[in-house]
C-alpha cells in the first residue's frame, strides 16, 4: 500500500501564492492589532502630555508642546478609526506607519526645544526617544530591515542634536561625552531588545502561519478523502448499505486500531436488507469459455471489462442495478434500493439490449459467441454477508429461480417466468419458452416460462448500423480474441477505478523538488494541469479553494482578537475555554527559552554601564552589581550548559538539567523569575543610597538663593538615568515572550508601584533641596527665562514614562500572549485532523483491501497513476471452493425466520469466521476472492511478485499444503458455529491448482477475479465432492502426497466440460497432523 500522505497533496511543492498570502497574514494579524495598540497608547499618551502642560498653570508658555500634541492626537485619532474600521489597505498601512513614527518624532524633539529653553530638568527626554526606538520595532508595521534603519536614524538623530545642545552649556566637557556615551548604550539596548522582539514574533508568526495553513490543508485533505472514501464505497456498495458499514469500520479503527474485529456481542453485524417487487436479470455469455481459453491474460481482462463496462451503461440506462459478475456471469436487479414500478419492464428491456450488443459483437468479428438472459419477479434480501472482500449480493428463492432461467434460456434470447410477464402490462409481446422441458425443477415446480419477442426483430435493420463482417485472408490472420478486444476496445468503457486516478485532489501532478531547495511542508495552491483549468468544475473548485484559504487568514487576522467573541478563549482575556488545553499550553516546552535569558543578560550589561558611566562609584553599586552579575551568570550558565558541555560526557546532569530549561515549566518559571526580579532590583537600588545634596541656608538668607553647584546639578540629572534604567528593566520582563502574562502583570505591576513611590514619595525629602534650589535660581542676563525645574515638575515626567512603558508594554505582552496561544490551537487543530485524516486513509486503506488483494490495491492507488487495465498471469496458483450445500435445504422463507433473514444471519456468522482465518499468520498467503451463495472461493499464490511467478517450485507447492490446512480449519470453524446452532452443517471441498489469469474489471463495482481452467477444474471438484471431504484433482493429490499428506483414490468421476477425469480425497486427520509443519 502507498505510503501515508501520498493520496493528495506533493508535499515538495511551493504554491506560487504562498508568500503574499504569508505577507497579507502578517500585515493583516500581527500589524493591525499592534498597530491599534501603539494608537491607543499614543493617544493616551498625548492626552497625559497635554494635561502636564496645563497643569504648569500658563498654557501661552507651552504653545508649542500644546500645539504639536494637539496635532498629533487629531492624527492619532483618525488613523486609529481608520485602522480599527480596517479601511487602511497594505501598502497605506506601513505609509501610516511613518506617518506615525513622524509624529512621534516631531513631538519628541518639541519636547527637547522646549525643555531646553526652559532649562528644565530631564530636558533630553532620553526616555520619550527610547519609547520611540522601541515602538519603532515592536508596534509599527516596518519590515526588519526597515526597523533598523528608522531605529537607527531616531537614536542617532537624538544623539546628534543632543551633542549640538550640550556644547551651549558650561558643563566639563567629560560629562557631555559620558552622557552621550550613556544614551548611545540605551538607545543600542532598546534597538537590540525591539529587534530580539521582532525576530521572536516575526518566527512565531511565521509558524503560526504554516500551521494554519497545514491545518487548512488538512481540512480540505479531509474532504477530499472523504470524499473519495464515500466514492470508493458507493462503487463497490449501495449507499443505502455503505454508511452503516463505514461507520463500523470507523468505530472499530477508533477501538482496537488495526483490522482485527472483536464483536461486542455474540453475532456479527447483518448488513441486509429485505426488498419486495424487484426483478432479477441473470444473463450469460454462451461461448466465452472457448474464447477465453484463446486470449491472452490482457485480452481476457480488457475483453471482459469492455463487455461488462458496456452492460453497466446498458443496466444505468434502464434504472437497474449491477449486483456480480461470476465469470463471464452477469446478473443485475431493478427495483433497489428504491422501488419501481417498472422494474420487470426494465429488466427485459435490459436483457433485449445485452442481446443486441452480443449480436453487433458477433456480426462484426465473426466470433460465435450469444447472449442467454433468464428473468424472474419476486423479492430479495439484499447486502453483505462476511468481514473481508464485501461484495453486494441478492438472495432468495425467487434470485435461484431468476439463476435457473438462465440456465434453461435460450441463446439470443430473454427468458422470463410468469410471474415477470404478470409484471409487463403486455408491453413486450411474448412466446412460450418451453422451460419445462430444458429444466427439471421448473417443471417439479410447475412453472410456465415464456421468450421475449425483440421488436427490433420485427424491423429491418439500416444499411450502416453494423461493421462488416470480416471476410477472407484477413479473418484468417487474426485470432478471434484478438478481433473480439480490437473491436470491444472501441465501444471506450471507463477503466476501474477511474475515478481514483483522477480523484479530486489538490494536486493532480507531481513536481520535482530542486536540489538544495528545502520544500515546503504543504503547499498552498495547486499545480493545475491544462484539462482541469480548462474545465469549469477545476476552475470551480479553485476558486473556492482559494476562497477558504483567503476567508481563513482573514479570520485569524481580525484587528480585534482580543476583544472578539471565540470558540476557544474567554471573551476578555486569553485563557482557553477547555481547562485541559490550558493547562496544556501552560506545561508545553518552550524552545527558544534560553534566548530570552541571553537578551536579558544583554539588557543587564546595558544597565551596568549606564551605572558606570554616569553614577556615583559607591560600595553598594559594586555590590548590587557584583551579585547580580553572579546570578545572572550562574542562570546563563545552567541554560547554556548543554552547548558548552558537549564534549564533557562526564557532565551528563548539568547538561540534563540545562535541557529541561526549555522542557520543564517549573524549573524555567523559577529562572525567569529570579533573573527579572533581580534586574528590576538592581535597577533602583542605589538611588536610596545616593549621597544627599548640600543644603542651603535659611529661605530668608540671601546667600540660599544661589546657583546650584556643578554636583548638586548632576545628581539632579541623575534621576532620568535611573528612570531609563527602570523602563531598561521592564523591558527585560517583557523579552520574555511566552511567560505567563498574569506573572507578568504581577512582576511589572509591583515593580511600577516600588518605583513611583520611591520617586514620588520616599526620595521626596532627601532631593527637596534640588527642587528648592533649582526652584529659585534665575539668570536674569540670559535670553531663557527662569528656570522652572520643581521637583514636581521632575516626579511627573518620571512617572509619565514610567506608566506610558508599562501600560505599552502590558499591552505588548497581551497581544504576544494571544499569539502563542492561537499558535498553540492551531497546533492542536493541526494534530487532531492530522489524525482524523489518517482515520479516513485506514478507512480507505480498508475499503480497497476489501475489494482488491493489498499488492492489487497498489498498483491502483500507489504514486504513479496506472492507468492501465491490471491483468496479471501466474504459472501455478492454488483455487479452493468450499460449499456448505445443506444451507439451500436450511434456508426458508417464513414469517418466524422475518422471510429467510434470520437464516443469512446465520450465513454471515459463517462466512465471518471463515473470514476470521484469513488473520492468521499461516494463513496470510491465503487470498479470499468472493462467496458465491454459501460457497466461500479462496486462492493461495496471488500475492506472489510481479516476475517471480515461475521460481521456487517449493514454495509454489507450500500453497498447495496451505491451502488444504485452511480448508480443514474452515471445517473446524464449522463444527463450532454447528455446536453453537444446533445445526449439522457439513463443508464440501474442491482444490486445484494450476496456471491462472487474475485481474480487475468493473467500473462501477470493480472486482478483482479469477480465471482460467485451473478455477473451472477446482469448482467441479467442489460440485461433484462429497459432504466432509477436500476432493482433489490427480496432479495436486502427487504434490500433496510429496508434502506427506494421504490421499485416497475415488476413482473417475464425470466432469462437465472436462470429460473422465481420477479424483481424490484428501485424509483429513493426516492432513491436521501433518499441517502443524506449516505453523
Amino acid at each position: 500500500m502507498p505510503a501515508k500522505g501520498c493520496y493528495f497533496l506533493n508535499e515538495g511543492e511551493e504554491g506560487p501564492d504562498q508568500d503574499a498570502l504569508y505577507e497579507k497574514y502578517r500585515l493583516t494579524s500581527q500589524n493591525g492589532p499592534l498597530l491599534l495598540t501603539l494608537l491607543l497608547v499614543a493617544i493616551a499618551a498625548c492626552i497625559a502630555l497635554i494635561a502636564i502642560a496645563f497643569s504648569y498653570g500658563d498654557p501661552s508658555s507651552q504653545q508649542a508642546v500644546l500645539g504639536t500634541a494637539f496635532f498629533t492626537l487629531a492624527v492619532f485619532v483618525v488613523l486609529y478609526v481608520l485602522v480599527y474600521a480596517e479601511c487602511l489597505i497594505r501598502r497605506w498601512l506601513r505609509a501610516s506607519a511613518l506617518l506615525i513614527w513622524a509624529c512621534l518624532v516631531t513631538l519628541g524633539y518639541v519636547l527637547v526645544f522646549d525643555s531646553w529653553k526652559k532649562v528644565a530638568c530631564g530636558w533630553e527626554q532620553v526616555p520619550f526617544f527610547l519609547f520611540v526606538v522601541f515602538v519603532v520595532y515592536t508596534l509599527l508595521p516596518f519590515s526588519m530591515q526597515g526597523a533598523v534603519v528608522v531605529g537607527v536614524i531616531s537614536s542617532t538623530s537624538h544623539l546628534l542634536v543632543l551633542g549640538a545642545l550640550m556644547g551651549d552649556f558650561s558643563m566639563p566637557s567629560m560629562q557631555v561625552v559620558l552622557q552621550l556615551l550613556a544614551n548611545a548604550v540605551i538607545f543600542l539596548c532598546g534597538n537590540l531588545t525591539g529587534a530580539f522582539h521582532k525576530h521572536q514574533l516575526q518566527d512565531a508568526s511565521r509558524d503560526l502561519f504554516t500551521y494554519t495553513v497545514k491545518c487548512i490543508q488538512i481540512r480540505r485533505k479531509l474532504r477530499i478523502e472523504k470524499r473519495q472514501q464515500e466514492n470508493l464505497l458507493l462503487s463497490i456498495l449501495p449507499a443505502h448499505i455503505s454508511m452503516g458499514m463505514k461507520l463500523a469500520i470507523i468505530e472499530r479503527l477508533k477501538e482496537h486500531g488495526d483490522q482485527r474485529y472483536l464483536p461486542d456481542n455474540n453475532f456479527h453485524s447483518l448488513y441486509v436488507k429485505r426488498h419486495q417487487n424487484v426483478s432479477i436479470l441473470y444473463a450469460d455469455i454462451v461461448g466465452f469459455t472457448r474464447l477465453a481459453s484463446d486470449c491472452s491474460p490482457k485480452e481476457l481482462v480488457v475483453m471482459l471489462n469492455e463487455l461488462f463496462g458496456k452492460f453497466d451503461q446498458i443496466a444505468k440506462a434502464n434504472e437497474c442495478m449491477r449486483i456480480k459478475i461470476l465469470g463471464d456471469c452477469y446478473y443485475c436487479v431493478s427495483g433497489l434500493p428504491v422501488s419501481l414500478p417498472t422494474h420487470a419492464r426494465n429488466c427485459v428491456k435490459m436483457g433485449l439490449d445485452m442481446c443486441e450488443a452480443i449480436k453487433q459483437v458477433r456480426e462484426a468479428t465473426g466470433v460465435d459467441i450469444s447472449m442467454r438472459v433468464g428473468i424472474h419477479s419476486g423479492n430479495v434480501l439484499c447486502g453483505v454477508i462476511g468481514l473481508r472482500k464485501w461484495q453486494y449480493d441478492v438472495w432468495s428463492h425467487d434470485v435461484s429461480l431468476a439463476n435457473r432461467m438462465e440456465a434453461s434460456g435460450v441463446p439470443g434470447r430473454v427468458h422470463i417466468t410468469e410471474a415477470t410477464l404478470n409484471h409487463l402490462d403486455k408491453a413486450y409481446e411474448v412466446e412460450d419458452g418451453h422451460g419445462q422441458q430444458r429444466d427439471p425443477y421448473l417443471k417439479e415446480m410447475n412453472i410456465r416460462t415464456y421468450l421475449v419477442i425483440d421488436p427490433r426483430s420485427q424491423q429491418p435493420p439500416p444499411p450502416s448500423q453494423h461493421l462488416p463482417k470480416p471476410k477472407g485472408d484477413a479473418a484468417l490472420k487474426l485470432r478471434a480474441s484478438v478481433r473480439m478486444t480490437r473491436y470491444l476496445e472501441s465501444w471506450g468503457a471507463a477503466r476501474p477505478f477511474a475515478h481514483l486516478n483522477h480523484r479530486e485532489s489538490v494536486s493532480s501532478s507531481e513536481t520535482p523538488v530542486p536540489n538544495g531547495r528545502r520544500p515546503k511542508a504543504i503547499p498552498l495552491r495547486r499545480h493545475r494541469t491544462p484539462d482541469r483549468s480548462a474545465s469549469p468544475k477545476g476552475r470551480s473548485e479553485d476558486d473556492s479553494y482559494d476562497d477558504e484559504m483567503l476567508s481563513a487568514i482573514e479570520g485569524l487576522s481580525s484587528t480585534r482578537p482580543c476583544c472578539s467573541k471565540s470558540d476557544d478563549f474567554y471573551i476578555f482575556g486569553s485563557i482557553f475555554l477547555e481547562k485541559h488545553f490550558e493547562r496544556e499550553y501552560r506545561l508545553a516546552p518552550m524552545p527558544r527559552a534560553r534566548h530570552y535569558f541571553a537578551c536579558a543578560g544583554l539588557i543587564f550589561i546595558c544597565i551596568l554601564l549606564v551605572h558606570v558611566l554616569l553614577m556615583p562609584r559607591t560600595a553598594a553599586l559594586g555590590v548590587s552589581f557584583g551579585l547580580m552579575a553572579c546570578v545572572l551568570g550562574l542562570v546563563l550558565g545552567l541554560c547554556f550548559a548543554d552547548q558548552f558541555l558537549r564534549c564533557c560526557p562526564a557532565q551528563a546532569t548539568l547538561r540534563a538539567i540545562s535541557e529541561r530549561v526549555e522542557t520543564h515549566p517549573l524549573l524555567r518559571l523559577s529562572l525567569a523569575i529570579l533573573t527579572v526580579g533581580s534586574l528590576l532590583s538592581v535597577a533602583i537600588v542605589n538611588l536610596p543610597l545616593l549621597p544627599l545634596p548640600a543644603v542651603g541656608g535659611p529661605a530668608g538668607n540671601q546667600t540660599s538663593l544661589r546657583v546650584v553647584s556643578g554636583r548638586e546639578r548632576i545628581l539632579c540629572d541623575l534621576l532620568p538615568y535611573y528612570t531609563c534604567s527602570c523602563i531598561l528593566a521592564f523591558i527585560a520582563c517583557s523579552v520574555f515572550l511566552r511567560m505567563s502574562l498574569e506573572l507578568k502583570v504581577v512582576l511589572l505591576t509591583v515593580a511600577l508601584v516600588v518605583y513611583l513611590v520611591l520617586f514620588n514619595m520616599f526620595l521626596c525629602p532627601r532631593w527637596e533641596c534640588c527642587g528648592h534650589s533649582l526652584g529659585t535660581a534665575t539668570k536674569t542676563n540670559d535670553t531663557r527665562s527662569s528656570a522652572l525645574c520643581s521637583w514636581w515638575d521632575l516626579k511627573t515626567m518620571v512617572s509619565f514614562y514610567l506608566v506610558l512603558f508599562y501600560t505599552t508594554l502590558l499591552m505588548l505582552s497581551r497581544q504576544i500572549d494571544y499569539y502563542c496561544r492561537l499558535d498553540c490551537l492551531w497546533k492542536n487543530k493541526f494534530k487532531k485532523e492530522q489524525e482524523e485524516f489518517e482515520t479516513m486513509e485506514n478507512v480507505n486503506r480498508l475499503l480497497l483491501e476489501n475489494v482488491l488483494p493489498a499488492h492489487v490495491a497498489a498498483y491502483f492507488i500507489g504514486d504513479k497513476l496506472n492507468e492501465d487495465w491490471y491483468h496479471q498471469s501466474y504459472d501455478c496458483v492454488c483455487v479452493m471452493f468450499a460449499s456448505v450445500p445443506d444451507f439451500k435445504v436450511f434456508y426458508t422463507e417464513c414469517d418466524v425466520n422475518k422471510e429467510g433473514l434470520e437464516c443469512l444471519r446465520l450465513l454471515n456468522e459463517i462466512i465471518a469466521d471463515f473470514d476470521e482465518l484469513l488473520l492468521k499468520p499461516k494463513f496470510s498467503s491465503v487470498e479470499k476472492i468472493k462467496t458465491i451463495g454459501s460457497t466461500y472461493m479462496a486462492a493461495a499464490g496471488l500475492s506472489v511478485p510481479s516476475g517471480h511467478e515461475n521460481q521456487d517450485l517449493e514454495r509454489q507447492h507450500a500453497h498447495i499444503g496451505t491451502t488444504v490446512e485452511f480448508s480443514i480449519a474452515l471445517m473446524n470453524k464449522l463444527d463450532g458455529i454447528n455446536r453453537h446452532s444446533f445445526n449439522s452443517f457439513r463443508l464440501r471441498v474442491g482444490i486445484n491448482h494450476g496456471p491462472v489469469i487474475a485481474g480487475v474489471i468493473g467500473a462501477r463495482k470493480p472486482q478483482y477475479d479469477i480465471w482460467g481452467n485451473t478455477v473451472n477444474v477446482a469448482s467441479r471438484m467442489e460440485s461433484t465432492g462429497e459432504l466432509g471431504k477436500i476432493q482433489v484433482t490427480e496432479e495436486t493429490c502427487t504434490i500433496l502426497q510429496g508434502l506427506g499428506y494421504s490421499c485416497e483414490c475415488r476413482g473417475l468421476i464425470n466432469v462437465k466440460g472436462k470429460g473422465e477425469l481420477r479424483t481424490y480425497f484428501v485424509c483429513t486427520d493426516t492432513a491436521k497432523f501433518q499441517g502443524l509443519g506449516l505453523n
